[in-house]
């Protein structure tokens, strides 16, 4: 059974930083794009980040590229979301997932985990 548990989130000051990360069991990341996507409520999933498993590039949403950074470590089956800077409209709740299909079909296909709370406010 694949299981995606995600840690990390919490009440931040705008301007802060969070470091989520995201551990992995049941699967291994060799070979599946890895990801994460955010939901706010009232707002549909949205992709912000992926490591593409055909060659390792990076992949970011224009709302967080240049403040967020997305890592692996694959020899301890973790993903990670490094997230500075944070704004407000960052609060949502965070997954992170694991899939064959493209980065962006992500949050609607493949595994991911309960989610982890992000909430941006002063």
């Amino acid at each position: 059974e694949v299981q995606l548990v995600e840690q990390g989130g919490g009440l931040v000051q705008p301007g802060g930083s969070l470091r989520l990360s995201c551990a992995a069991s049941g699967i291994t990341f060799d070979g599946y794009n890895i990801g994460w996507f955010r939901q706010a409520p009232g707002q549909y999933r949205e992709s912000i980040s992926c490591i593409k498993s055909s060659d390792g590039t990076t992949l970011y949403s224009d709302s967080v590229k240049g403040r967020f950074t997305i890592s692996s470590d694959n020899a301890k089956n973790t993903l990670y979301l490094q997230m500075d800077s944070l704004k407000p409209e960052d609060t949502a709740v965070y997954y992170c997932a694991v899939g064959s299909v493209p980065c962006n079909l992500l949050p609607l296909s493949g595994h991911w985990g309960q989610g982890t709370q992000v909430t941006v406010s002063s």
